[in-house]
């Protein structure tokens, strides 16, 4: 695997800890006390480690009960199913690796690159105005996010990006939307770089993540410059 930062891979490192329930054929399934029923299963699926599934202990007891037998991942997702927990379509998970951090930090992105404040406020009303309410949903670009950055076209904003951290880590998610008459241009490149340096700036680590069969977000993340981590499943809000 690339060399990412200490703080991403103990993140998922931490995130997958626990208990070894089943181990064969690049499989794993461990029970995660930090895990608890509003969360009780995360898979992930790496190029190094193969699939690994997190487990709360509850939900780990449950499921070993019921296979009877040496849990796989066929029998594993059927028990999932079986106790009523959808997960949701992975995600793609990117980060930027240690030596494309080094180069991002010594970039310059452009006087029309900028980070967006509340004095933007009509901009960005007038920017989410414009874009249908399927791409808003899917980028959650905010205003009173923790980093806001946006592109402009003279003074009309054609791209915005923003980042929240998670929770107690040193790692921020981060969304993007470019207006559909404005895309194709290079934008979200530019505006992605730049957030992510004022995120690296501020010690956090950023985190791109897209659904596997968005092609377009995919192909953004090849040209932003991160590097895919693995693949991360996570119960569904309507699960």
């Amino acid at each position: 695997m690339p060399p990412f930062s200490p703080e991403i891979t103990d993140f998922w490192n931490a995130s997958f800890a626990g208990d070894v329930r089943a181990s064969a054929d690049r499989f794993t399934v461990v029970v995660n006390p930090d895990l608890d029923e509003d969360s009780p299963a995360m898979v992930l699926h790496t190029a190094e480690n193969g699939v690994i599934v997190a487990l709360s202990p509850a939900l780990g007891a449950a499921l070993s009960s019921a296979a009877g037998q040496v849990l796989t991942e066929a029998t594993l997702r059927q028990g999932l199913r079986d106790a009523g927990i959808v997960l949701n379509g992975a995600d793609n998970l990117f980060y930027f690796t240690e030596a494309d951090k080094a180069v991002l930090l010594r970039e310059n992105s452009g006087a029309h690159v900028r980070a967006l404040t509340a004095k933007d406020a009509a901009a960005f009303a007038r920017f989410q105005g414009s874009a249908s309410e399927e791409d808003l949903d899917a980028a959650y670009v905010e205003l009173d996010h923790w980093l806001v950055y946006g592109a402009f076209d003279g003074d009309r904003l054609v791209c915005a990006a923003s980042m929240y951290p998670l929770q107690e880590r040193q790692i921020a998610d981060l969304g993007v939307l470019t207006l559909v008459s404005d895309r194709g241009k290079g934008h979200a490149r530019k505006v992605v770089r730049a957030i992510s340096r004022a995120a690296l700036e501020k010690g956090y680590q950023p985190q791109y993540r897209c659904q596997l069969d968005n092609h377009a977000s995919v192909a953004l993340a090849g040209a932003v410059g991160v590097t895919l981590f693995g693949q991360w499943e996570a119960p569904s809000e309507d699960g």
